[in-house]
């Protein structure tokens, strides 16, 4: 792991960006990212911290892999912002190519979760299983240390129910059966997808007033169809906060009508 990811959260957090500001000098002149300069080994059983929530003891030392979001931060910031999202789509493809890397966009899941994008993160941390599974993981739940498996299970149970549902076996067979339905999923797959799992997100949405127009599959299937590409895309994973997200949408847009 980047060695400046361990240490105290004031003292990470303030490494991570400065990696960040070194990341854009190189992107400037060659439009590349360097590597780290320094890495270290996780030794085995030691705790990773890979979501803030989980981070309650900042003063003490600690692998604070969440914070490798730091570096887009001040490699995004050193560029003033220009062609932010291309360059976080260019920093998180460099990344993916490195165990912990992999596993960090896996984890955080930032926009986009398309079917597309969710494959590219799901293969890229299946293929570093092995040395990522000798480390124990802190991630929402305080206290709750989890082996690569369980972080896997908690951080992409929706992934595992809208396209692996149903299916037995072990979670890395059932990643790699959602990853590859995922990464062929055409429009139509999606849509069956998305039409199946909006009424499960329907209970964790709050203060709906349109809430039984929106718990009809006739009606979420015509909206789901009438989207237009770049929303299609973005909801096609089936992350719940996205469906969420669109439900409200949908909410807001019957009560104008």
């Amino acid at each position: 792991m980047p060695s400046f990811l361990r240490g105290a959260w004031l003292a990470v957090s303030g490494m991570a960006r400065r990696e960040g500001e070194r990341c854009a000098a190189q992107y400037l002149r060659e439009g590349s990212f360097p590597a780290p300069r320094e890495l270290s080994a996780v030794p085995p059983g030691e705790v990773v911290v890979v979501h803030e929530v989980a981070d309650f003891q900042r003063e003490r030392p600690a692998w604070r892999l969440y914070l490798l979001s730091n570096v887009l931060e001040g490699l995004c910031e050193a560029l003033d912002w220009r062609n932010a999202f291309q360059v976080s789509d260019l920093y998180e493809a460099f990344r993916r190519e490195t165990p912990w890397g992999a596993l960090h966009a896996a984890v955080a899941q930032e926009a986009p979760r398309s079917t597309e994008r969710t494959a590219l993160r799901l293969r890229s941390v299946l293929r570093f299983w092995e040395p990522l599974q000798s480390a124990r993981y802190l991630y929402k739940t305080l206290g709750a240390v989890l082996t690569l498996e369980g972080l896997l299970e908690a951080s992409h149970d929706w992934a595992l129910q809208a396209w692996c549902p149903m299916e037995d076996g072990p979670l890395r067979t059932r990643l790699e059966m959602a990853a590859e339905r995922m990464a062929h999923a055409t429009r139509e797959d999606s849509e069956a997808v998305l039409a199946r799992e909006m009424p499960r997100a329907l209970p964790h949405a709050k203060g709906l007033k349109h809430r039984s127009r929106l718990a009809d599959p006739s009606f979420v299937r015509q909206r789901v169809a009438a989207l237009d590409p770049a929303s299609f895309e973005r909801m096609s994973g089936a992350c719940t906060s996205d469906l969420l997200e669109t439900l409200y949408d949908w909410d807001r847009e019957l009560e104008a009508s």
